[in-house]
């Protein structure tokens, strides 16, 4: 599956919903996956769920100069976007959780 094609699939309009909410003491309340508009377990404040959290400021030789993007993504859209990788992930293991 293409990208163009997955992204059409997550049928979430820009704007649409916003992926995440804070309370007005800076606590985190919700993050929702970008791709499918999953809800994503949040308590006390802490994501209590596999996710990507993506910042990327794009700068010269884009045509995003300029721009940062943002977005989450849930572990079954992260794995479904892997799958259309044509080179793999590189992954190693952690030798300590922190």
């Amino acid at each position: 599956m293409s990208l163009a094609a997955l992204s059409g699939k997550c049928g979430i309009k820009k704007g649409e919903n916003e992926m995440r909410k804070y309370k007005s003491d800076g606590e985190l309340e919700t993050v929702i996956c970008n791709c499918c508009g999953k809800k994503l377990a949040v308590r006390d404040g802490l994501l209590r769920e596999g996710s990507l959290e993506v910042e990327h400021a794009w700068d010269y030789f884009s045509e995003k100069d300029g721009e940062v993007h943002r977005f989450d993504l849930c572990e079954e859209c992260y794995d479904e976007i892997l799958r259309t990788f044509r080179i793999g992930v590189e992954v190693e293991e952690m030798k300590e959780f922190l």
